[in-house]
């Protein structure tokens, strides 16, 4: 199997301002949003970093774009190969074709119909699997080894982590367009590619801002390998319809980041996320999916109070069903 680059070689600083430079007029510099309102409701500052209006609607662009410009000639002959839920394949496969590259992606077949549709619209062939039952690891390493084809992994690959990274440096930049120290960044976490990037490019910009992970609740493997300094995993049978970040364990590469950095872990029901999508869509007029949303959750839920303080969210994507979209708004009207 070969991957685009080596998965044992933690990513630098260094890596994500090259990383920057290879994204730049590629991927969109998403806005840092603010409401009033939402300030008034929540006690505090909070600015939302909108990469739900990334290309193919989530973060995922800047790592998978950065993964497809260090390819060689030889090695983008060959075509490239995923596995993914969703975002990370609309990603890979967008980047992929842009490029002239061909790419096949293995996604579960329970992902968000809009997912699949869009990874097949951005040009990726389409492989199914069963989460439950089978591994994507292992049939994206077999596809790797029959045809040659360069795995890009979704988080625990440096060019993957210093991608998602550039989105602190944005942030970084565009809080200091408006004098603004933040107290806290609060981001995603599935396999942690996103936040690693984050800690390594809020660390050096940002030194003074607190750093958290946010997960669902039975999906918080993260903040439960924070607090007992081990990879723990989470229960099989646990549910969540954050589907964009249902990972089982921490990644290999990304999680001595986020320990080294991470101010603490955090986590929420879905019952609290869907108060968060429909606070995103009220108050800042964003449709954000379920994943990308855990944040603003977390700040809904008081899981850490801000009253006076200034937070950075990000909000990571926003692709999203229009029929479970649609019926957690109605939910959340009839509460």
């Amino acid at each position: 199997m070969t991957t685009s680059n080596l998965t044992d070689t933690p990513p630098t600083f260094d890596d994500i301002q090259a990383a920057a430079i290879r994204i730049d007029g590629i991927a969109f510099k998403t806005p840092l949003l603010e409401s009033k309102l939402l300030n008034e409701k929540l006690g505090g500052r909070v600015l939302f970093k909108a990469e739900c209006l990334q290309k193919t609607g989530s973060f995922k662009f800047r790592g998978a774009t950065n993964n497809i410009a260090c390819l060689s000639e030889a090695q983008k002959s060959k075509g490239v190969v995923a596995f993914s839920s969703g975002n990370h394949a609309q990603g890979v496969a967008l980047a992929a074709t842009s490029s002239g590259v061909k790419s096949t992606i293995i996604m579960p077949e329970d992902a968000p119909t809009m997912k699949i549709k869009n990874t097949k619209a951005f040009g990726a062939d389409v492989i199914l699997y069963n989460r439950y039952s089978e591994d994507r690891e292992e049939i994206g390493r077999k596809f790797s080894e029959k045809t040659g084809a360069i795995l890009i992994k979704p988080y625990d690959a440096p060019l993957t982590i210093a991608g998602q990274g550039t989105i602190g440096l944005e942030i970084a930049a565009q809080c200091g367009e408006q004098d603004i120290t933040p107290d806290y960044l609060l981001a995603p976490c599935g396999g942690g590619g996103l936040m690693a990037g984050l800690c390594l490019s809020i660390s050096k910009k940002l030194p003074a801002t607190k750093l958290y992970s946010v997960e669902p609740d039975g999906f918080d493997d993260t903040k439960q390998s924070l607090e007992t300094g081990n990879y723990e995993t989470i229960d099989k049978a646990a549910k969540t319809f954050c589907d964009a970040i249902m990972t089982p364990t921490p990644g290999k590469l990304t999680f001595p980041i986020n320990q080294k950095y991470l101010s603490g872990g955090l986590s929420v029901s879905d019952l609290e996320v869907s108060a968060g999508m429909m606070a995103a869509f009220e108050y800042l007029k964003l449709v954000v999916e379920p994943g990308g949303c855990v944040g603003l959750a977390a700040l809904l839920a008081d899981r850490l109070p801000i009253k006076g303080k200034t937070a950075i969210v990000v909000l990571s994507g926003g692709n999203v069903d229009a029929d479970l979209y649609k019926s957690i708004l109605e939910n959340q009207l009839a509460l």
